[in-house]
């Protein structure tokens, strides 16, 4: 592996989701770094303020709306930011969705977009990134490709199966795509943040005594970012407390069913009004 710092000094990026919440932050970061961005999400407004935070950090902003999860979006979303940027050295699929509660509470048409939004439409953006993202990596050896899954891909916590299979699945198939892209000059990056102060929480009632406690997000995607270009592959924010939680379902899965259950129904209603989509 390439020891050297990722240069993200002034990349063409592509960031799902921006408009909000994490996807807006990692914008600004890229802002600071003089990037030139396309942003991307359902709402033309919240993407109008993203465009001139990015402005105002001293980054360049163009924005789509699109919903990432229709079919063939992935694709037409891809070709556009490559047609505007001239290329692409940096695919951020930030993008997700989340609905929780027991499962057979769920509809079918929650869990199909979940699966649909946070794992088929970042699998698709990232084929049809690729060249674009080979070619730049050809050319100067820091392309990159980063996922936003969460500390629920790496602790299955109940009430929230069909999320963290999807943050799970994700994972996977960056950790795959890792090993396919070795030599290619793009690095291959996901992220793990825990609760997060942002929009998508607002619906969510579980604080830091149901292993929920939440941190700011200017302070989780400065880390990611200072991360990414230290060519990290796993990006862990979360609190210590769910990294120690973390650590015994490596160990011991069974000690953390012990654990949870006496906080289960306190947790499952919490949780239960928890929805995105």
């Amino acid at each position: 592996m390439n020891a050297t710092r990722l240069d993200l000094d002034g990349r063409r990026s592509l960031v799902t989701g921006a408009g909000s919440g994490i996807g807006r932050a990692l914008s600004l970061e890229l802002a600071s770094r003089r990037g030139e961005l396309f942003l991307v999400g359902r709402r033309e407004g919240p993407l109008a303020e993203t465009a001139a935070l990015v402005a105002e950090r001293g980054g360049t902003a163009h924005v789509i709306t699109a919903d990432i999860a229709a079919e063939g979006e992935p694709e037409r979303v891809v070709a556009e930011a490559a047609a505007r940027l001239g290329g692409l050295d940096i695919l951020i699929n930030n993008a997700g969705n989340v609905r929780a509660g027991a499962l057979e509470e769920i509809a079918p048409s929650d869990i199909l977009a979940m699966i649909r939004l946070n794992l088929t439409a970042p699998i698709l953006a990232t084929r049809a990134a690729l060249p674009h993202l080979r070619e730049a990596g050809a050319q100067h050896g820091n392309a990159a490709i980063l996922a936003i899954a969460s500390g629920s891909a790496l602790v299955g916590m109940p009430f929230y199966s069909v999320y963290g299979a999807t943050k799970a699945g994700i994972a996977k198939f960056d950790e795959a795509l890792r090993r396919e892209l070795i030599g290619s000059g793009v690095h291959v990056a996901t992220s793990y943040p825990g609760a997060t102060d942002t929009p998508m929480m607002t619906s969510q009632q579980a604080g830091a005594d149901l292993g929920f406690g939440r941190r700011p997000v200017e302070e989780v995607a400065a880390e990611i970012m200072a991360a990414l270009e230290n060519r990290q592959s796993d990006i862990n924010t979360q609190l210590p407390e769910r990294r120690g939680l973390q650590e015994l379902n490596e160990r011991d899965p069974l000690a953390v069913d012990a654990a949870l259950t006496p906080k289960l129904e306190e947790l499952r209603a919490a949780v239960s009004g928890h929805r995105s989509i």
